[in-house]
């Protein structure tokens, strides 16, 4: 079995780095996740779900700045244990045993084997470099003819599996890189959430991972716990992402949360005081509009990480308190972060079932729509900047706008990257990314390798862009 979650990695002149890979587990051998993940959705046996659900999760952020996982942890926070109110019936999972977790023991061609089949299963030839079962099956049986002597070269083989494929975006990660993504914290009390279904088909919330020293690690939450309610608030149905705003909040400020340990309790209450990690991607300011009575809101948007949802609310909100009518969302440099950041953003500025983005398997019948479920938070006209920077969640940001008649695109042609990829753990350790998906804009265009072209080179007349916005036509809804 293999659990997987998400994401969309962000463009790199260099060989791509950690920068927002989505996460995603081997789980042959029971072995509990160790993956970096928000939100992680169970993967069947040679199946991969459909990308709809996994684009539920929450992705990496685009910063992985490992200096700060490591700040000294904070006052010591007080904890309460309550009794549940029903006797638990429930089994421990077999791999999470007493607080402790058990490691397998497993050969070196079966984690060859296992790459190999997460490549079969799922693999998107974004680049029509021809992929074929038939090739693949023979890669398989060039690689696992002889016996491989050691885990280092079984990685090696690995490599030049994935290599051949001639897609940048799908590699191998060590089990140190693989490591890394699992300190990240997308919460302000460094824990990690995935979703699983419980046996009605509901989500409940389980940590995923935990920031070393970090609040929640401290305050005694441990890999496995079940996070029930944040400040009385009941998380169960949410999702991942919907619980790690519910935990967000100003620095050094507390929240209360309540957690089962394990599977079989006990279940205990617990006040974390917040340690943000994550600094704000947002700037903003009031510009008046030459020979004009009225304002123009900035507002620059530098990544798409986990605060920028939140703080661009912020930003917008009080740009109109001051009289902004309408706004310039600055997406020139943002090379992306978080895609489900970058979608909850679109949709403040949407209708209630207008599409943000389709996004697209390996069977390209697999098409699914993801839309606005509420009535635009924002509703002023808009004009996004981009360049030939602008990539991966910046384009599917810009691209829902202008496709749905909410703004203008003002600049240079966009990078061009709408690849979904997912990150899979191995059973030692390790890791491969691998290409799964690609995003598809309203309008029905590929991004990824195209960009998308500006509506004006430079800023238009204001008469201009309310003549271009009332003559546009927006993409018709699907029921």
């Amino acid at each position: 079995m293999v659990k997987l979650l998400l994401c969309n990695s962000s463009p790199s002149i260099s060989p791509p780095s950690l920068y927002s890979p989505q996460l995603q587990k081997s789980n042959l051998f029971r072995r509990p996740l160790k993956n970096l993940a928000v939100s992680l959705q169970t993967r069947r046996s040679h199946e991969i779900q459909s990308i709809s659900q996994a684009l539920s999760s929450t992705l990496l952020s685009v910063a992985l700045s490992l200096g700060l996982f490591y700040a000294s942890p904070p006052d010591a926070v007080s904890t309460e244990l309550v009794t549940p109110q029903e006797e638990l019936k429930c089994r421990e999972e077999d791999d999470y045993v007493d607080g402790s977790l058990t490691a397998p023991v497993v050969t070196n061609e079966e984690i060859v084997g296992e790459a190999w089949q997460i490549v079969n299963d799922g693999f998107l030839d974004a680049g029509r470099h021809r992929w074929s079962s038939d090739s693949w099956l023979k890669k398989k049986e060039d690689v696992l003819g002889a016996s491989i002597q050691s885990r280092s070269r079984a990685h090696d083989i690995i490599r030049r599996m994935l290599a051949s494929l001639g897609d940048p975006y799908t590699r191998f990660l060590s089990p140190t890189e693989f490591s890394r993504m699992a300190r990240y914290d997308m919460t302000g009390i460094g824990i990690n959430l995935r979703e699983i279904p419980d046996d009605n088909g509901v989500t409940k919330l389980k940590v995923l991972g935990l920031i070393l020293d970090g609040p929640a690690q401290t305050a005694g939450i441990r890999q496995g716990d079940e996070l029930l309610s944040v400040n009385g608030v009941d998380v169960k149905g949410k999702s991942a992402f919907e619980a790690s705003s519910l935990l967000q909040g100003p620095n050094e400020t507390f929240v209360n949360i309540m957690v089962k340990h394990g599977n079989c309790g006990p279940v205990q209450s617990i006040r974390i005081q917040r340690q943000s990690i994550a600094k704000s991607p947002v700037f903003y300011r009031l510009e008046p509009v030459k020979n004009s009575p009225s304002s123009v809101g900035y507002v620059r948007l530098k990544e798409f990480n986990a605060l920028a949802r939140k703080d661009l609310v912020t930003a917008m909100r009080r740009l109109q308190d001051m009289g902004a009518s309408y706004f310039v969302l600055d997406l020139r440099d943002n090379l992306g972060g978080l895609v489900q950041a970058g979608i909850e953003i679109a949709k403040l500025f949407l209708d209630k079932g207008e599409t943000v983005t389709y996004t697209v398997g390996r069977d390209p019948l697999s098409v699914k729509n993801i839309v606005a479920e509420s009535s635009p938070l924002f509703s002023a006209p808009v004009i996004v900047l981009v360049n030939n920077n602008t990539a991966s969640a910046s384009e599917i940001v810009a691209t829902a706008l202008h496709d749905n008649c909410r703004a203008v695109l003002v600049g240079e042609r966009t990078y061009g990257k709408g690849l979904i990829q997912s990150v899979f753990e191995l059973n030692d350790g390790s890791g491969v990314v691998v290409t799964i998906g690609k995003y598809v804009t309203p309008n029905h265009m590929d991004i990824n390798g195209n960009g998308v072209d500006p509506d004006f080179r430079n800023l238009p007349a204001w008469n201009e862009i309310t003549k271009y916005l009332s003559t546009c036509h927006k993409p018709p809804q699907k029921g």
